[in-house]
């Protein structure tokens, strides 16, 4: 029998309704991780690596991806409000901090998401040139800008009738990755793929730890998306056991897609190939290997719903992540604006409006002011922000399950993770991989110091903040335990460790 949410009313207190369920939900999360990312980054991973032994790259990320997701799902599924992170944060450092974690987490991610974001609308644009290969600059940027548009006006609708398209562009998605992984292992060469340079896992060596470090750099870039439903949490239903299976599904589901879809390709597409910049594989690697199995017809074909795909990704991550700046915005910790829904659909306006236009400006800043020599590209500020986000973020939510269960024990956990805390361990080493080698790769662009700047202006902007709102540090702290006081007023236990309520 199927364990009622209790604390997880059909309509919530931020006027949103729980509409999305559980397909829906995992669609959601398998939509944004997947995008355009695998059909650009399958080349990169190979380089990063040097040969078929990418895929280590993938199992890595998806390692560092599940134990992450571990700790979203334990948070989402027993503080199930909108804004995800922003939430997590405030209930578990609201004692010692006041309002400075969440607060800090807004200041990045108004700038983190659309820039994620805008790497999927720049990745439409470079594939669209396998279908136009006449297309000048100016008229990507036309095909850019519009998408961002499209876009949103997408978005400017109710929620069930969003979740409804997300499932429609879920199973193009589905078909498009399916379609590049048949027509691989139609044409499939084992001696291609499992031919391996001399030394290729050579341990003991600092080659082999570099080019892991970059894998799982672009490994977890490519997984990233897995916690969108977190930021849906008050849209969810029946969070406590829809949540957690839907980051969890998706995970598994979309590290097979990877696997099969690396190893497939390097069984048609030479991995030297791959690295070759002058080879059209290290660009459309995918319309490549359909191309070569299917011919030139079919393979501009799939290149559509390829570009569908990448779609999808913009599609779903402003869906989730227009929902962030609201919930601060309802806390005061954010301009008020942020904080008004749309009086008939029910979704924050110009929470969605900032996005969509920050998404496209960043865009439009890689392509003409970015690729100058003195200012760094887009991949190179996404490097930055990165950076940024593992502190204010990755960090932080692994310290916040541990605040959260010994300053809430009473706290309704539908969820709790497995083997804790063993997977709080394992991302820690892992965010702190893809953190420190940052540097490593961009030699003289020293993001590990420019995050910390931008952390450091963040809490000078926080105490300007909290100056004119009278609240820690120049004034009282505002402990809320929101979820704590509908949690302790109902006479169900939590269900244990391990598996969401059934």
């Amino acid at each position: 029998m199927a364990a009622t949410d209790h604390h997880a009313p059909a309509t919530t207190d931020g006027g949103f309704v729980r509409r999305i369920g559980q397909f829906q939900a995992s669609a959601i999360n398998m939509s944004q991780m997947v995008g355009i990312g695998p059909f650009i980054t399958i080349p990169a991973m190979v380089l990063a690596f040097g040969g078929p032994q990418a895929v280590v790259g993938w199992i890595a990320g998806a390692v560092l991806a599940l134990a992450d997701g571990l700790i979203w799902a334990e948070l989402g599924a027993s503080l199930p409000g909108a804004g995800g992170s922003y939430i997590y944060l405030r209930e578990a450092f609201q004692y010692r901090t006041g309002r400075l974690m969440p607060f800090l987490f807004t200041w990045t991610a108004m700038l983190f998401i659309p820039l994620i974001m805008s790497t999927g609308v720049a990745g439409f644009v470079q594939y669209l040139t396998y279908l136009w290969p006449s297309m000048t600059k100016g008229q990507g940027d036309l095909v850019g800008l519009a998408m961002c548009v499209a876009v949103v006006l997408l978005l400017w609708r109710r929620i069930e009738s969003i979740g409804k398209l997300a499932s429609m562009l879920w199973i193009v998605m589905i078909v498009s990755v399916a379609s590049v992984i048949v027509a691989a292992f139609t044409h499939f060469h084992a001696s291609d793929a499992f031919s391996y340079p001399p030394h290729a896992f050579a341990l003991g060596t600092t080659k082999f730890w570099l080019g892991f470090a970059s894998g799982l750099t672009i490994g977890i870039y490519d997984y990233l998306g897995y916690n969108t439903t977190a930021y849906m949490g008050a849209e969810i239903k029946n969070p406590g056991r829809v949540l957690p299976r839907s980051i969890i599904y998706a995970i598994f589901g979309v590290m097979g897609i990877y696997l099969l879809m690396q190893i497939g390709v390097l069984g048609v597409v030479s991995w030297k190939d791959m690295i070759d910049p002058n080879n059209p594989a290290s660009q459309s690697v995918a319309a490549v290997v359909l191309q070569r199995a299917w011919g030139k017809g079919t393979a501009n074909v799939i290149t559509v719903l390829i570009l569908v795909t990448a779609f999808t990704s913009v599609f779903a991550g402003l869906l989730g992540g227009s929902r962030v700046p609201y919930d601060a915005a309802r806390d005061k910790v954010f301009f008020r604006q942020f904080g008004r829904l749309h009086p008939k659909h029910r979704f924050p306006t110009l929470s969605l409006l900032a996005m969509g236009v920050i998404t496209a400006g960043a865009f439009y800043f890689s392509r003409h002011v970015g690729t100058s020599a003195k200012t760094p590209p887009l991949t190179v500020l996404i490097t930055l922000l990165t950076t940024v986000m593992v502190i204010v973020q990755a960090f932080a939510q692994i310290a916040a399950v541990t605040v959260l269960r010994r300053r809430q024990p009473n706290l309704a956990r539908p969820y709790k993770m497995w083997l804790y805390p063993l997977p709080s361990v394992v991302a820690l080493v892992g965010w702190l991989t893809v953190y420190v080698f940052a540097d490593k790769n961009n030699p003289g662009l020293h993001p590990i110091e420019w995050s910390l700047g931008w952390v450091a202006l963040g809490v000078i902007a926080f105490l300007v903040w909290a100056r004119r709102e009278h609240t820690w540090p120049f004034g009282p702290k505002d402990i809320r335990e929101d979820f704590l006081k509908v949690a302790e007023g109902l006479d169900d236990e939590p269900t244990g460790d391990g598996e969401p309520t059934a």
